[in-house]
């Protein structure tokens, strides 16, 4: 077969000899060594290096759609038979000829099919069958990659104009039928037409991709920058006032009745998934399901790429990663009103399927990850500042009294910046939640610090209680904050509602008052159940009069009416 059937690369031309010769054996007929592969049972083993000689020399070629080119065929023969057959690849001579349509790759397709029907099968239906099977997948699959996959409709509308590629397609299959180069009867034959005929769904499905391709560009080149007025003390972002804002970050939060500022990219991530889901309601069933489920997939995107994007910004303290908590908010909500606005306009069959719902608490839990992990790092470099103090001992010395000035100064400073990026982008209540768990951890850390000093001189609680109003003076406009954030009505007292809000707040504005307080008086507040209001535990209490008071038949007297003054506290000191 080797010798029998060649390519020759220089001509260009493949060469079918008829008379040949083998270890010493002259004249052996082509036609004879079909027929005794068929008789053993080694047809499709014999003409396997054959097909892959004309798919590779021939076929491709024609289906790469490269210079337009055409074929010749020649024959030769001596007086009785021929001896020679010859397809020659040559660049097509006619300016006219185009790939109209496909009817170039087409024809030129069914040109060396019929060449090889005629001069390598010799019109053997069983040979040209086999011949087929050989090629026929892996032809399909070229015309389908290099061709019809290039033409799919870009646009919804040009779908009718395929009608022309698919009547071309299915003429030419049919051709190949008349040639039982493929099966007449099944249908798994039928290739090129199953593919142009489920045009819709390739177009939906290159639709999909191209939809998922520019929600992934936009999340992933898309700058988390800040609006201008929000870039510094811009203007605090009120129930009231943000719907009227005209900047487009700011955005109305469905069912929260509240507003907040999201980054450029879920603004328009979200434009996209709207234009997808009208689009759906414009579709036909197999069109409207890819839509449906790109829309999905897109805001999904957001899920996986953000994280990674944004991975470093995630590990400080910024304003990327309120944005970020925002936006898992903002989407959170918009995927609970795309079925009230949506499902009555989609196609009936998709009603059934369509659901946004089940995406909403995976970007609510994204959203408190987010939040929590900012807490956690705030409370972690608190905490580190805190520790800078050395448990506030021996401040009526210069040098630790600096040291846990600078300590407190760290603690302002970190508690300053966390306001100026929390307050303008987190909801209100976001934002009295978060920082009242902040405030309550430093709070109760520095408390607790100065509870378990011992032997404390009178110069060293006057540095601790100056300590406590610089730091509580420092934060008055962060006091502020919280009380706008948290008061219901004007006449509110917003220093109960501080109290309420951070227990610690009254407990360690109390330990101030307490430093510099006679024994008699901190044991009348004791008896008058003021101190256990504001959090302290009797052992705390013992503890800090004994640490501030030398021993006495005063404090023995005092401490005694404390004990059993009936007052309990289920919290012990430690």
């Amino acid at each position: 077969m080797e010798n029998g059937v060649r390519f020759e690369l220089e001509t260009r031309r493949l060469r079918v000899q008829y008379r040949l010769s083998h270890d010493g054996l002259n004249g052996i007929e082509l036609r004879t060594v079909f027929e005794a592969m068929d008789l053993v049972g080694i047809l499709d083993y014999g003409l396997a290096k054959v097909a892959d000689l004309i798919i590779k020399h021939v076929i491709t070629p024609v289906v790469n759609r490269g210079s337009p080119i055409s074929f010749v065929e020649e024959v030769n023969q001596d007086s009785k038979e021929m001896t020679e057959a010859i397809l020659k690849i040559v660049p097509s001579i006619d300016p006219k000829i185009e790939n109209v349509e496909g009817e170039a790759i087409y024809s030129g397709i069914i040109q060396v099919v019929k060449f090889i029907y005629k001069f390598i099968c010799f019109e053997n239906g069983s040979w040209i069958h086999s011949f087929g099977r050989l090629t026929w997948p892996r032809i399909a699959e070229m015309i389908i990659s290099n061709f019809l996959s290039k033409v799919v409709p870009k646009d919804a509308s040009k779908l009718a104009d395929f009608q022309k590629i698919i009547e071309c397609t299915s003429q030419f299959e049919t051709g190949l039928k008349e040639m039982l180069f493929i099966s007449a009867s099944d249908n798994k034959d039928e290739r090129l037409s199953n593919f142009a005929e489920n045009v819709e769904v390739h177009f939906a499905s290159r639709k999909k991709a191209e939809i998922l391709a520019k929600a992934r560009k936009l999340l992933l080149h898309c700058d988390f920058d800040l609006p201008q007025e929000y870039t510094r003390k811009g203007p605090m972002l009120k129930k009231d006032g943000m719907a009227g804002n005209s900047c487009e970050q700011v955005v109305d939060l469905l069912f929260l009745s509240e507003s907040c500022v999201v980054s450029k990219a879920v603004t328009q991530l979200m434009e996209l998934v709207h234009q997808t889901l009208k689009d759906v309601c414009l579709s036909s069933t197999r069109v409207a399901l890819e839509f449906y489920h790109a829309a999905r997939d897109a805001m999904l995107l957001y899920e996986v790429v953000m994280p990674v994007k944004l991975e470093r910004q995630l590990d400080g303290i910024n304003q990327v990663a309120v944005l970020m908590h925002n936006d898992c908010i903002y989407l959170s909500q918009e995927i609970l009103g795309l079925a009230f606005e949506y499902r009555l306009d989609f196609p009936n069959s998709i009603k059934e399927h369509a659901i946004f719902v089940d995406m909403a608490p995976r970007f609510q839990l994204m959203a408190e990850e987010i939040l929590q992990m900012q807490i956690q790092l705030i409370i972690y470099n608190l905490k580190e500042a805190i520790d800078g103090a050395d448990g506030f001992q021996n401040t009526y010395q210069k040098q630790q009294f600096e040291l846990a000035k600078f300590s407190i100064d760290q603690v302002i400073f970190i508690l300053e910046k966390v306001h100026i990026i929390w307050e303008p982008l987190l909801l209100p209540s976001t934002y009295k939640r978060s920082m009242c768990m902040v405030l309550e951890t430093v709070f109760s850390r520095i408390t607790k610090d100065i509870l378990l000093l011992d032997d404390m001189a009178a110069d060293e609680t006057l540095q601790l209680q100056r300590l406590i109003h610089l730091m509580l003076e420092n934060l008055s406009s962060l006091f502020g904050s919280l009380s706008s954030a948290s008061q219901k009505r004007p006449q509110e007292d917003s220093t109960a509602s501080l109290d309420h809000l951070i227990p610690s707040l009254c407990k360690i504005r109390k330990l101030a008052e307490l430093l510099d307080l006679p024994l008699k008086s901190i044991t009348t507040d004791w008896e008058s159940g003021e101190l256990l209001n504001c959090g302290f535990t009797l052992s705390e209490v013992e503890y800090f009069i004994k640490a501030i008071f030398t021993d006495s038949p005063l404090r023995k007297e005092c401490l005694w009416r404390i004990e059993n003054s009936g007052f309990e506290s289920s919290n012990q000191f430690s």
